[in-house]
């Protein structure tokens, strides 16, 4: 996983406005509501990675989820979004950062 790259890809949504990435990914986001039970692999022992990948597969906002919980919970971030394990996106966030400016980077900038 090359972080870096991951790091420059978001710039696209740098400008963006948090309030408008969160509508879209309460909007668009696959796991939104999906999961009102245990989903299908809910038995099934996964690391947090394969877990990220499953949750997340064939989502159309993964960058704005990702991006979403950058801006908002920094290094604090828990559970999946992006399709990122928290500890993957804990290595990401000091390489985002490094990215420069964005609209907003919320309350852990």
């Amino acid at each position: 996983m090359n972080l870096i790259w991951i790091a420059w890809e978001l710039d696209r949504l740098r400008w963006v406005p948090t309030g408008v990435l969160a509508d879209v990914v309460s909007r668009d986001g696959l796991c939104i509501g999906a999961f009102t039970d245990v989903p299908p692999w809910g038995d099934e022992e996964m690391t947090d990675r394969e877990l990220a990948a499953r949750m997340c597969a064939g989502c159309p906002v993964r960058d704005e989820c990702l991006e979403l919980e950058l801006r908002t919970a920094g290094a604090d971030t828990v559970g999946v979004w992006g399709a990122m394990a928290a500890e993957d996106r804990r290595e990401l966030y000091a390489h985002w950062l490094r990215r420069g400016e964005r609209a907003e980077r919320g309350p852990c900038s």
